[in-house]
């Protein structure tokens, strides 16, 4: 009832999941990360308790294999499971057990986990293969995942249609403030077009819960500061760290005034 990628990126620093099914609230039932960890994605009749048994196993050193090996011996319904793996090292592992519902089955490389239940046919997985191998692997791991989640749907999906779909990466230091690890985790829970509404909050979440860039940072100079003062009194607001935190551009300007990101920039030079 569901396809997942499950995949580290390239430059080691960013785990994630980007899932799809015909059930509510998939986001909530079938990914888990930990940055410098491991990710994985529990689903067909999921174990939920697998998350955390099995990023427990990872943070003890257990690679991704192993960690599957240990918690197929302990379930007594593996036949009826389905997940993916990969580790802190790009190890990946994928189950499908023998009783999930046709078509059911997955593709491991290295850094990287796909599989699905109840599919229109492979098709889907081999699709969202050949996504994941053809784009920049110096892109954004979210963006990499959305893409091979995008494919997977075009070829056929699951094949009782659409409902919900999910993204999850992680990378250290990646979220809001700095202050936690979760650079993204966007869930479409009800929605006859689940994956497109991803990728829109997900160009959201890029402006609204990403740190800027240093090719994003524009340098306030006194002409350009001049000209915020302006605008942002235009707007209705004393400074531009008040239009700032109205807007909730925290992520895109610089606490001291000394720069403001270019998109952002553009977004107020729009309001005059």
């Amino acid at each position: 009832m569901t396809f997942s990628i499950v995949a580290r990126s390239a430059d080691q620093q960013s785990w994630g999941v980007a899932v799809a099914s015909k059930f509510l609230a998939v986001g909530n039932a079938v990914p888990a990360a930990v940055a410098g960890i491991g990710a994985l994605a529990t689903q067909a009749e999921a174990n939920l308790s697998w998350k955390g048994i099995g990023l427990s196993l990872l943070d003890e050193g257990a690679t991704a294999d192993v960690a599957l090996e240990r918690m197929l011996d302990e379930d007594d319904k593996r036949d009826h499971r389905q997940i993916g793996i990969v580790d802190v090292d790009g190890n990946a592992a994928s189950h499908t057990g023998s009783a999930c519902f046709d078509w059911a089955g997955g593709i491991t490389a290295t850094g990287l986990a796909i599989q699905g239940n109840i599919l229109a046919g492979p098709e889907v997985v081999k699709a969202m293969k050949a996504a994941w191998d053809a784009s920049d692997e110096h892109a954004p791991l979210a963006r990499r995942l959305l893409d091979a989640l995008t494919a997977g749907d075009e070829a056929g999906g699951d094949k009782r249609g659409r409902q919900s779909a999910a993204l999850l990466v992680v990378s250290e230091g990646a979220g809001y403030g700095g202050m936690d690890d979760v650079a993204v985790d966007l869930r479409v829970d009800d929605s006859p077009a689940p994956i497109p509404e991803l990728a829109r909050l997900l160009d959201l979440n890029d402006l609204y819960l990403t740190a800027s860039t240093d090719e994003e940072k524009v340098l306030i100079t006194p002409e350009l500061a001049a000209e915020i003062h302006d605008l942002v009194r235009a707007a209705g607001h004393p400074d531009l760290a008040a239009w700032t935190g109205t807007e909730n551009y925290e992520m895109r300007v610089a606490e001291d005034g000394s720069w403001i990101d270019e998109q952002v920039l553009a977004i107020l030079r729009a309001t005059r």
